[in-house]
């Protein structure tokens, strides 16, 4: 079953006011959480918001959220204050959590939660900020009250940023082992650039290392390990030898520990003394080649590049990553110390190892960054993910894929007896697809029952299911189509075609279904007698 997903968009209402903003919800797993909000940014946030920067951040500059207001007075206590700074952290996140989750919003959630919880399941819980200016405030230590745990750590919500400004989702099954491509970047301080003197050769074995044993933690978990990590390794390549190595290596995890610097083309990444390459370039070899998941243990990878006090759009380097398809990006909103970096990346690599989804591995590492360095202390909001709005969070092949549900009676006990439940192609009535044991799944992605390779067809877009509507062998059976896609699917009825999105409905023998828009095949929904 589908992780249920509810998508939350903010952007600021520039016609209203600097200080004007609307939050709704672009999807749920309901139909009635489909609402929207207007709210407005308050002093009192971003004098907490400046607070916070104060006490944890290592920039010099203190950002606003809304540029085109003058700073608020700031009058912080004494820092040696018993207990400040875990105030202070949890105050901004409480702030964070009461604006977002404001009015119908919180229905919204609410609805959706109850939904996940009903089924036993995690929601899958996605920020879409379109206002530049909000992407550096640390979102992911909201939490909704004294006491709860901060979104980013909820295992039950799994937390990452999103954006619907997006090329398509690139069709890649999920793997069995995890490929790394490691590549180490340059390692000398630049003129002119606070970076950080990293010695990139004695990391590079250390990095090797943990990734390559990723189960020294020992992780409590019933999730087999899947085989030993494959890395290989490039200390400081040129463009060329990176593009390279990604072309023929068929990785499905790219990790760059190095120096980077904000850019307006997503970034500047320093693979060597004069070798440099952005996020835009580095985006299209990442796409090409089917990377799943990129990981950057470089400063401020997450942070966008600003024009004064103004953020620039699509200027961070997971942003523009995303932007390109790559389906989920890993990047540090501030900088990080290689001890932090490290103790993040080895439970990591692990929890990935154990075939957890990429947000609830990230969940897992931020856990252990917080029971390490403690919630007062900066380290575990610093890794900031992205995922693709079509990306489920599947890096490595699930346990379960591939197990249907079985037939109520024999297959030799059917033949010539029972109806038969198919789809069937309109335009090639030769082509037809049976539904076998109960169940059909629909999508890209070459594991469904039926792949539709078309670009408006989600990676997991659909099922069809069987259910007995009574306890005796002989009981009728009534099939169903469950929608799990981003664009919904189309079926046709007296009125022309309906599109069902993220909804189940009843299917009858000889309507026609298209998968994500207009333009996609036609198929028929039929149950025949066997010949």
């Amino acid at each position: 079953m589908s992780t249920p997903g509810l998508s939350i968009a903010l952007s600021r209402l520039t016609k209203v006011g600097s200080e004007n903003f609307a939050i709704w919800v672009i999807q749920a797993p309901l139909t009635s959480a489909y609402l929207h909000e207007d709210c407005t940014w308050s002093d009192d946030l971003t004098q907490k918001w400046l607070a916070w920067q104060q006490m944890f951040s290592l920039q010099s500059e203190l950002h606003l959220p809304i540029p085109e207001v003058g700073k608020p007075n700031l009058e912080m206590p004494a820092l040696e204050v018993q207990g400040y700074s875990s105030r202070l952290m949890q105050d901004l996140g409480i702030a964070l959590w009461q604006w977002l989750f404001n009015g119908s919003i919180q229905v919204s959630f609410a609805q959706s939660r109850g939904l996940a919880l009903g089924q036993n399941q995690p929601l899958r819980l996605r920020l879409d900020i379109r206002d530049p200016n909000l992407i550096p405030l640390p979102w992911e230590i909201m939490q909704p009250e004294v006491g709860k745990q901060s979104v980013s750590l909820n295992q039950q919500l799994l937390f990452s940023r999103t954006t619907t400004d997006v090329d398509p989702l690139t069709p890649g099954a999920a793997r069995e082992q995890l490929k790394i491509l490691l590549v180490l970047g340059h390692n000398d301080a630049i003129a002119g650039e606070p970076m950080l003197e990293l010695k990139l050769q004695d990391e590079a074995e250390t990095l090797t290392r943990i990734l390559a044993h990723p189960s020294a933690l020992g992780l409590q978990s019933e999730r087999r390990l899947s085989p030993p990590p494959q890395v290989d390794r490039l200390l400081k390549p040129t463009p060329a030898e990176l593009i390279a190595a990604l072309e023929v290596g068929d990785y499905n995890v790219f990790f760059y520990a190095g120096h980077g610097v904000p850019a307006p083309d997503g970034g500047l990444l320093f693979l060597g003394a004069s070798e440099t390459i952005n996020g835009t370039e580095l985006a299209q070899v990442l796409v090409r080649t089917r990377v799943t998941l990129a990981v950057f243990n470089a400063c401020w990878g997450a942070q966008p590049d600003l024009a004064g006090s103004r953020a620039i759009a699509r200027s961070s380097l997971a942003e523009v990553l995303i932007h390109h398809g790559v389906p989920a990006v890993l990047a540090m909103r501030d900088e990080i110390a290689d001890r932090e970096a490290l103790s993040f990346i080895e439970t990591l690599t692990e929890a990935l190892a154990q075939r957890m989804p990429v947000d609830l591995a990230v969940a897992v590492a931020r856990q252990h960054l917080l029971t390490l360095y403690k919630f007062n202390q900066p380290a575990w909001t610093l890794p900031i993910l992205y995922m693709h709005p079509e990306f489920e969070g599947e890096l490595l092949e699930p346990l379960d894929r591939g197990i249907t549900e079985l037939p109520t009676l024999q297959p030799d006990s059917l033949k010539g007896t029972q109806p038969v439940a198919l789809l069937r192609s309109v335009e090639e009535r030769s082509r037809v697809w049976p539904l076998r044991g109960g169940l059909m799944r629909v999508g890209r992605r070459q594991e469904n029952d039926l792949v539709i390779p078309e670009q408006w067809v989600s990676q997991h877009h659909a099922e069809i299911i069987c259910r007995e509507t009574g306890f005796q062998p002989d009981s009728a059976k009534q099939y169903f189509l469950r929608d799990f896609s981003r664009y919904g699917t189309l079926v046709s009825g007296t009125g022309g075609w309906q599109r069902v999105h993220h909804q189940e409905i009843a299917l009858y023998s000889g309507v026609q279904l298209k998968f994500g828009s207009l333009q996609g095949q036609a198929l028929e929904f039929a149950i025949e007698m066997p010949n």
